[in-house]
């Protein structure tokens, strides 16, 4: 293939804000990586873009395991030999199960299960899939995050969706600080209140205007910024 083809991989892609990112992509000219923990609906999924003639490949990814994690780094360098793009948006909210409102509330399993794949997943999947960016001297990695996690409003209600939140924010610090060297850029995003299985049928915004600040984190030009928290375009506070 052309070597300077951009490979994308966007996690928990078989709907919503990742699905939509998926396409986005593709239509900048990426060849994307959808990948799911459900195969059936991952192929599903990328069956419906191929349909559209978007270059869209499918591989299972379950990002709480690290067996899974490198099988995808393993099956990118055999097929593409580099990546470029990764969004980190596989994610859970699953606080309701326990109420949903006080921290007093929550049981500690809970808490524990949103982190292993909100945050502890996207350490993984980075940690395995860095090594492909660097090779290239060249990576955006883009983490789905949210408001809900900023430590300046925050507030209660879903506890355990807010704590992952404020500690990939920290990850995303952390990992910008280390590969910033290697011209990878680190940022998180907050999409707003997005129309999903997640957010639901009142949220105010469409799944297209959700991906838009994604897509351009996704596709900065060398030098941007890294290490920040955006909305609409704009850095917001942590």
């Amino acid at each position: 293939m052309n070597s300077t083809k951009r490979i994308a991989v966007v996690t928990g892609a078989n709907r919503g804000l990742g699905f939509e990112a998926s396409r986005q992509l593709a239509k900048n000219g990426y060849h994307v990586i959808l990948t799911s923990r459900d195969q059936t609906k991952g192929e599903k999924a990328t069956q419906i873009l191929q349909n559209e003639g978007l270059k869209i490949t499918f591989h299972p990814l379950d990002v709480t395991s690290d067996e899974s994690c490198q099988k995808l780094a393993e099956f990118i360098e055999t097929e593409f030999g580099r990546l470029d793009v990764l969004i980190n948006n596989a994610a859970i909210m699953i606080d309701s199960r326990d109420g949903g409102k006080s921290i007093f509330d929550a049981k500690i399993d809970t808490i524990k299960e949103t982190m292993e794949t909100n945050v502890y997943g996207v350490l993984r999947v980075t940690k395995a899939l860095a090594p492909l960016m660097k090779k290239h001297k060249y990576g955006r990695i883009v983490n789905v995050s949210s408001t809900m996690g900023q430590l300046i409003h925050i507030e209660t209600g879903h506890p355990g969706y807010r704590i992952s939140k404020t500690a990939l924010n920290a990850l995303t610090r952390i990992l910008s600080n280390e590969l910033q060297l290697n011209n990878i850029l680190v940022n998180s995003v907050c999409p707003g209140w997005v129309k999903t299985d997640m957010g639901g049928d009142q949220a105010p915004r469409t799944v297209e205007q959700g991906v838009d600040t994604i897509i351009w984190l996704a596709t900065l030009p060398d030098g941007s910024s890294t290490g920040n928290f955006f909305k609409d375009h704009q850095p917001i506070a942590w």
